[in-house]
């Protein structure tokens, strides 16, 4: 249990309110990126948390469940494909990430980080890097935004099934590449990530159809 120990250090400072916060989606050539916030009890210890890359389907599955029974707020928040391309996978990961915190209930005493410092937010907090490893708030916000985005491409999966995005959710496999050469983008492919980028640039063209 080191990562509710990690959390727990925090709490013993006099931060009662430990919110973490992480994101899914940011390398995907398709679909939204998804944050969730999460602040969990001082008391609460679940059975297997840890990052959600680390995690399986099944396993990330039970403990979203979980997470959700037990924490003291949840925050999602989804920022689809055309922010970022409006605006840069990066600046688009930030806001989402800021609308997660504005969607808890609870308003924290800190706010638990992974990677860089999070700009534009009113709230006292601490950048973690490779946080979602470290931090018991950190990891279940990683399981909840995972899980969130899993879904969602697993629905758009069923309008264009010809991408497979419910394999391979948006990310950058030899499958989804052939796919993309075969049909073009489609329009929740992000048009400022490579290859989709060249593939739109070639329909401009009028090397390729595209939408």
């Amino acid at each position: 249990m080191k990562l509710f120990d990690f959390d727990d250090r925090y709490r013993l400072k006099g931060f009662q309110s430990v919110a973490g916060v992480d994101e899914a989606g940011r390398g995907p050539w398709a679909g939204p990126v998804v944050a969730a916030a999460v602040i969990l009890p001082a008391e609460a210890r679940i059975e297997g948390l840890n990052d959600s890359k680390k995690l399986t389907e099944f396993s990330r599955e039970k403990i979203f469940n979980l997470i959700n029974e037990r924490a003291l707020a949840v925050g999602v928040a989804v920022v689809g494909q055309e922010v970022i391309d409006s605006v840069n996978i990066l600046q688009a990961t930030y806001t989402a990430m800021r609308q997660a915190l504005d969607k808890l209930a609870l308003v924290p005493d800190l706010v638990l980080v992974d990677g860089w410092p999070l700009p534009g937010i009113r709230f006292k907090q601490e950048n973690i890097i490779g946080g979602d490893a470290k931090s018991a708030s950190i990891a279940a916000a990683s399981v909840i935004a995972k899980v969130t985005r899993d879904g969602i491409m697993r629905d758009i999966s069923l309008k264009y099934p010809q991408y497979d995005f419910a394999r391979h959710k948006g990310y950058g496999t030899k499958r989804h590449k052939e796919a993309l050469e075969k049909y073009g983008p489609c329009p929740v492919h992000r048009k400022s990530f490579s290859p989709v980028r060249e593939l739109v640039s070639r329909g401009a063209e009028g090397e390729a159809v595209l939408f």
